[in-house]
Order: structure tokens, then sequence, then C-alpha cells
């Protein structure tokens, strides 16, 4: 199995097999991801979904959630929800 070394936890892991989007952010987050954080990224995501009130079908949802791939996971996000208000629990604050 290939291993890289991850962008995020900075560990020499296994990559993903493929990248997980048909697009330039998948390729990049196969590139540089490793298995590990891209699995944590899934739970974190499942979060996000469900406090705010996510329909993945719906575009702008999409791009909210790779908006925080970006910020989170390929950034220099800490992986805090800082920018989480709670009081706006299953909506989205554009």
């Amino acid at each position: 199995m290939d291993q890289i070394t991850c962008t995020r936890c900075g560990e020499e892991a296994p990559r993903l097999l493929k990248p997980p989007f048909r697009n330039e952010l998948g390729e990049r987050i196969q590139r540089e991801i490793c298995q590990n954080c891209w699995a944590d990224w899934l739970e974190h995501q499942t979060l996000l979904i469900n406090h705010h009130g996510l329909d993945v079908r719906d575009a702008k949802a999409r791009q909210f959630l790779y908006d925080k791939i970006e910020e989170l996971l390929l950034g220099d996000g800490d992986g805090s929800d800082e920018g989480i208000d709670t009081a706006m629990e299953g909506q989205i604050e554009w």
C-alpha cells in the first residue's frame, strides 16, 4: 500500500486508494491526506451535516462542506468548531 506523509497529521501513513471526489479537490485529498485523517474527517462531516441540518444534494450545502475540508483538513484550521454557533443549530449561517 502506498505511504504518504500526511499534510494534516504529519505522519507517514497509507494514502487513500482513490480520490474521494471526481474533481481537483478529491485528487488533492488523495495526494495529501492519509486514510486515518480522512476517516476522522468523515466523522466530523457527519457532525456538521447533523448540526446544520444539511441536505448534501443541495449545492450550497456541498460547498459549505468543501470549504470546511479546505479549512480544517487541508488548511491551517486547528480542527476546532469555534465557527459553529450552537444557537443556530439546524441552519447554515451564510
